[in-house]
């Protein structure tokens, strides 16, 4: 599980930072990649790395501001060209399916797969499979914007193949039936409890992603003790009244949030164009003083997302 950054300016683009949009990698998890806003020039950010956007199946978009939505019409007719054929679920506020089927219709634009459409109108569950949960919340900016919650479901307990070995029991089609819980009756007589031999289930990791929005009580839920939460900075220390007025953060409440919500790190992006890479590290180092795994992240970053490991 990898998140990769295609941009992490805010408003418009820069010449160090594009704007907004993030993918999650989950190519060994599921053979995925989910998308999470499009700002415009993203498929061109996609062109210096070695993402097909034909693997993406997933699009979840934050709100319907120009530097999170522009580049996705372009998206999807590439995606088309370059051999997608499978179907792709858009998620967004309501307003998003207008704004796709306007563009693709004016520019008289066939695709060779369908768009699924989910708007939003209500927190909660959005998908579910046997592997991953995504739950939303709404958040406070100007326009309706919406955080995501993706939790990766607990993975089964690996078999304890030494604790069999030292009760002297062959490998063989007997241990996949222990795998599986089974009770199996050996040729020596003995009865075996798959259950025994099967270790403690691996806790899935979970990933917040944030849209815009200032400081609201919806973050804490998305973020409880989220492996990695990625959330807007668009100002910084000292600017909490300007960040309130126009409905951003500031990079310290971000770091308390994370505090607050005990995540394992936080990812810093939506940065202003004001704070070139010298003030952009006083950032991080600001946010550092309240959560210290604090990161700013830039264009291209690629930041792993490891299992915690067991106690």
């Amino acid at each position: 599980m990898q998140l990769e950054f295609f941009g992490t300016g805010a408003g418009v683009p820069g010449k160090f930072r594009n704007v907004s949009s993030v993918v999650l990698r989950l190519l060994d998890e599921a053979n995925e990649v989910w998308m999470f806003d499009c700002g415009e020039g993203t498929q061109q950010q996609i062109l210096r790395s070695t993402l097909k956007p034909r693997k993406i199946n997933k699009i979840f978009i934050t709100h319907l501001h120009g530097d999170h939505i522009f580049g996705l019409p372009g998206l999807l007719s590439s995606r088309s060209f370059q051999g997608g054929n499978d179907d792709l679920t858009i998620y967004g506020p309501v307003g998003i399916k207008r704004y796709v089927q306007t563009a693709l219709q004016v520019s008289q634009t066939r695709l060779a797969y369908h768009i699924h459409y989910v708007e939003l109108t209500s927190p909660g569950v959005i998908y579910e499979d046997s592997q991953f949960t995504v739950k939303a919340a709404q958040l406070d900016h100007q326009i309706e914007s919406w955080g995501f919650r993706v939790e990766e479901h607990d993975h089964p307990g690996e078999l304890m193949v030494d604790k069999l070995q030292e009760e002297h029991i062959p490998a063989g089609p007997v241990y996949g039936k222990l795998k599986l819980g089974q009770q199996v009756t050996l040729a020596d007589g003995r009865t075996i409890n798959g259950q025994d031999f099967i270790g403690a289930p691996q806790p899935g990791r979970t990933v917040t992603i944030l849209g815009d929005t200032r400081k609201t009580a919806n973050i804490a839920a998305l973020a409880d003790h989220a492996d990695v939460l990625v959330h807007e900075s668009t100002f910084g220390k000292g600017e909490a009244k300007l960040a309130h007025n126009y409905f951003h953060s500031t990079n310290i409440q971000a770091a308390q949030t994370a505090d607050q919500a005990q995540v394992g790190r936080l990812l810093l992006t939506h940065i202003s164009a004001r704070y070139t890479a010298k003030m952009a590290r006083e950032l991080q180092q600001q946010a550092q003083q309240i959560f210290p795994r604090s990161k700013v992240v830039k264009d291209f970053d690629v930041i792993e997302i490891p299992f915690q490991k067991k106690e």
